[in-house]
């Protein structure tokens, strides 16, 4: 059994075809098939029930794709150590962030990353879509690590290093009724219209569970995707605002009350997947946060 083996295999489970599978590998299909005979020979097993117009699993063979891959994953874990013993740090990291991540440098930190380690192919993706998508794309092996601002509870599958976290204000106009008010409860806030960013937000999700569970339902208005520009439309007069509290959400012409009467925070995480090990790329990007984190003062 050899490793071109593995591969012609894998590649035939994952297209039910060897012309799609010889294609994909830029192989001849009848060298894709003669190492699949090869493979079965040593197996002692058939591994594909073949006919004319289909190709499918048998049992053995379903039972042997996920430690084919597991093989040729720790192949070129291998490969990759010995490429980064002679020549630095190699690898790609799929990194995926929000529009706004608060007073968090990321492009400080890529920067510096990139500096240290030019070998790394980094690619930075900015979600308009929430930080339930990107963490879904990272339980789905399409990102190695996101940040988000997801509550806890919504972080099932993955590992997740808080980065920091922040209270919730009311943004409004200055001339609003509640204006002058020190602090603010979800329940002065009742019948208002809101603007916010859109559902799968995390800041949003939190907010709103904050919402449902004092029994007070809302009523959003407009919906964009950047939270710096909430304040904005506020100022426009659509309605006010439930924001986490920082700078980006500040502006002439508005106020910002503390709201009180509930323990919701914005929490803003790094998270990446909980049952599969890092690779060294990326442990080497979790140890320059921790390094920033500690520089500059964050905590747990």
């Amino acid at each position: 059994m050899d490793t071109r083996q593995l591969e012609y295999f894998v590649a035939v489970a994952e297209e039910l075809s060897f012309t799609r599978a010889a294609r994909r590998l830029q192989a001849v299909q009848s060298t894709v098939s003669a190492g699949i005979k090869s493979l079965e020979s040593d197996l002692r097993t058939t591994l594909f029930d073949r006919s004319t117009r289909s190709v499918a699993l048998t049992p053995s063979g379903a039972a042997f794709l996920p430690e084919a891959k597991a093989a040729l994953a720790q192949l070129d874990r291998a490969k990759a150590v010995v490429q980064e013993a002679g020549a630095g740090l190699r690898g790609s990291l799929r990194i995926g962030t929000m529009m706004s991540v608060g007073p968090l440098d990321l492009p400080g930190l890529l920067g510096a990353f990139h500096r240290r380690y030019p070998l790394v192919d980094l690619h930075l993706t900015m979600s308009t879509t929430g930080s339930t998508g990107l963490a879904e794309d990272v339980r789905a092996g399409r990102l190695d690590a996101a940040l988000v601002g997801l509550p806890p509870s919504d972080l099932a599958g993955l590992r997740a290093r808080e980065l920091n976290r922040h209270s919730y204000v009311a943004l409004m106009p200055a001339e609003h009724r509640l204006a002058a008010r020190s602090t603010v409860t979800i329940t002065d806030l009742t019948g208002e219209d809101f603007v916010d960013t859109p559902r799968g937000f995390g800041n949003r999700i939190a907010i709103e569970r904050a919402f449902d569970a004092a029994g007070r339902p809302r009523r959003v208005v407009a919906e964009v995707s950047d939270l710096r520009l909430v304040p904005d439309y506020v100022r426009a007069g659509l309605g006010i605002a439930v924001v986490p509290d920082l700078e980006i959400v500040r502006g002439p012409g508005l106020v910002q009350i503390p709201l009180a009467g509930t323990s919701v925070e914005w929490l803003v995480t790094l998270v990446w997947l909980a049952d599969h090990k890092p690779s060294r790329a990326l442990t080497t990007l979790l140890g320059l946060v921790e390094d920033m984190l500690t520089a500059g003062g964050g905590g747990e």
